[in-house]
């Protein structure tokens, strides 16, 4: 289709989100005459989302802004079972006061993004425990599970692709589909739900509901998904060398949350600016325009905006001036992340492979030997080439710190208790 008609997918469309839809006319019809109802759902595996969700985080945002209500639909039930869509293992089994001890934690990040106060089309959280845990196993099997093929089932490339390598899929996973898809229609029951988004990775699974919507009665559904994203480079949207990039400051702190964005390769800042940021595109277009070390520039505003989007405004200046003084001019920050240790162990002094490991820095104590090795590590902004040297008190700055870097733009503050 050349034209939306609809400000919501004229936007997604402008901005690079969409991969398919299951239907294009008759849901840009939908969308540009009435107020539209669309969920993404979310298993709570962890207490945060990462990086690797903002994209679809982002879709619902632009869906409340262009007119329509959004729902972050919360997996309590099918958390319990886990997706095995393209995972080479089953994921493992959570309790019940994980799952519900991770959706309170994941709530957080949502509130940054969607309005749950707005008049007219207020967004909602909702939890799929509220239908699946109830269900009676026998009249479920009977009044839904008669719609699914388990031919078109082993079809799917989800499917496929564990079967092929020869790994068990287990008859808990296998029903994961199925309740996925009658989320969406349950979802259309309660609240009018005519849209699921998701990764592309999702396709089979929307389309699973919107098949089951069809034969169980419930008006026309539609699926959009959008592309699986990763950088100009091949890596994983979400994934650092340190770890997952979270979304809850509790478990990655705002300045490194900043720094991850500014770290962005020079192909992909456009293309993140217009996905992550509410910048207009006419102000994407002119930051497309600079060239040479201007890009850096672009970065900064990258990193700034997905931040304050995230954590106020207010925590993404901070953490931009963080970074100025840290490296423009040399200077450390207070608001520089830091780990504390024991004073007595500094006296006996700490092997830096070791340190880098405590620190973060490193996950392995062969991972830190790499980095040596590579040139990379500094202990107050001396190089290390001895991998067996020890950091002690006498490394201590006058500032009462000691200062350790993995690369240029990788820091810590070692503070000793």
């Amino acid at each position: 289709m050349s034209a939306f008609k609809s400000d919501f997918l004229r936007t997604l469309s402008e901005r690079g989100f969409i991969h398919q839809i299951s239907d294009e006319s008759g849901l840009d019809d939908l969308l540009a005459k009435e107020s539209v109802t669309a969920y993404i759902g979310y298993d709570p595996t962890a207490s945060s989302l990462h990086v690797g969700h903002l994209m679809q985080i982002m879709m619902l945002h632009w869906f409340q802004e262009t007119g329509h209500r959004p729902i972050s639909l919360m997996g309590g039930g099918t958390g319990m079972v886990g997706d095995p869509s393209f995972k080479d293992e089953a994921r493992q089994l959570m309790t019940l006061d994980t799952i519900e001890a991770n959706i309170a934690s994941i709530k957080r990040a949502f509130a940054q993004y969607l309005d749950y106060d707005k008049p007219g089309n207020g967004a909602m959280m909702i939890n799929n425990a509220d239908w699946l845990r109830p269900i009676n196993y026998l009249e479920f099997l009977r009044d839904v599970g008669r719609h699914f093929s388990v031919n078109r089932m082993l079809s799917f490339d989800s499917v496929k692709t564990r079967l092929d390598r020869e790994q068990s899929l287990s008859f808990l996973e296998f029903n994961y589909m199925i309740l996925q898809a009658y989320d969406f229609v349950e979802l259309n029951k309660r609240y009018g739900t005519r849209l699921q988004m998701g990764g592309s990775d999702q396709w089979g699974n929307i389309i699973n509901g919107i098949d089951l919507g069809h034969r169980m009665g419930t008006p026309q559904l539609y699926a959009l998904t959008a592309p699986l994203l990763t950088t100009a480079s091949g890596a994983k949207m979400g994934k650092s060398a340190s770890g997952a990039v979270w979304l809850n400051a509790d478990l990655l702190p705002v300045y490194e949350f900043w720094q991850y964005w500014r770290n962005t390769e020079d192909a992909d800042v456009i293309k993140f600016l217009k996905l992550f940021t509410k910048l207009p595109m006419d102000e994407i277009a002119r930051l497309a325009a600079l060239g040479g070390s201007e890009i850096n520039d672009a970065k900064k505003i990258l990193a700034t905006e997905v931040t304050a989007m995230l954590h106020g405004r207010a925590a993404a200046e901070e953490a931009a001036e963080t970074a100025r003084k840290t490296f423009e001019e040399g200077t450390l920050a207070d608001s520089l992340p830091s780990v504390e240790i024991a004073a007595g162990e500094l006296e006996d002094g700490i092997g830096i492979l070791a340190l880098f490991v405590k620190a973060g820095l490193a996950g392995s104590n062969g991972e830190a030997r790499r980095h040596i090795q590579g040139g990379a590590v500094r202990v107050n902004d001396a190089a290390v080439s001895d991998e067996k040297q020890l950091v002690g008190t006498a490394d201590v700055t006058a500032d009462g710190i000691i200062k350790l870097s993995l690369g240029k733009k990788k820091h810590i503050l070692v503070r000793p208790v």
